[in-house]
């Protein structure tokens, strides 16, 4: 089976990332996307919100997709999150699965730094997946990466979770920004410095 691994923060999920997961299973045939929120990411400080509400999130926002799932692994685990230690599980667990790992453009242009990268491109391939102001150069890569990242194209929508963090925690509305159920989680849940909404 063809599996693409959706790995981020989730620090909201938003539209930007349902695009991108979408893209990459039409585009590549991918059969599931399984959505795997950090615990702790190599390369960001620790995330605004706990992990069990943004797997929560995730899973609240992804249930009604026949192909899309939650992975709780790296959040169940705890500490930094590193991809390379989390497909080796998967690997001894899913021998027969065909792994695909969906990044940002801004990701792929990072792939030299990642821990363990070389080992990584020998146990999956990356899909990339284009963000506005952020081509992907993969000319610029080593050779031996460059030769494991497809190109997925989606439109482009200029969200991030940093932005969507900002906006809420001075009053501005994120809905419409983040899938309806995560909006509806958010407010219930008082994430974000939005005050809970009542339950009256």
């Amino acid at each position: 089976m063809k599996v693409g691994i959706m790995g981020g923060t989730f620090d909201p999920l938003h539209i930007g990332h349902m695009m991108a997961a979408e893209a990459a299973r039409e585009t590549y045939g991918l059969q599931e996307v399984w959505f795997m929120p950090s615990h702790i990411p190599p390369h960001k400080h620790e995330a605004g919100v706990s992990g069990a509400d943004r797997l929560a999130m995730v899973q609240e926002a992804i249930h009604n997709h026949e192909a899309f799932r939650t992975l709780d692994w790296e959040v169940v685990r705890g500490g930094v999150s590193y991809t390379y230690e989390t497909i080796r599980r998967l690997q001894e667990a899913y021998p027969h699965f065909d792994l695909y790992f969906i990044i940002g453009a801004d990701m792929v242009q990072y792939l030299p730094k990642w821990n363990e990268i070389e080992e990584l491109v020998q146990r999956l391939t990356f899909i990339g997946v284009g963000r506005p102001g952020t081509p992907i150069d993969l000319d610029a890569l080593p050779t031996y990466i460059a030769e494991k990242v497809l190109l997925a194209d989606m439109p482009l929508v200029d969200i991030s979770s940093t932005m969507l963090r900002e906006r809420a925690a001075t009053g501005k509305s994120i809905r419409y920004m983040v899938p309806e159920a995560v909006f509806d989680y958010v407010q219930r849940s008082g994430l974000y410095g939005i005050q809970p909404r009542s339950s009256d």
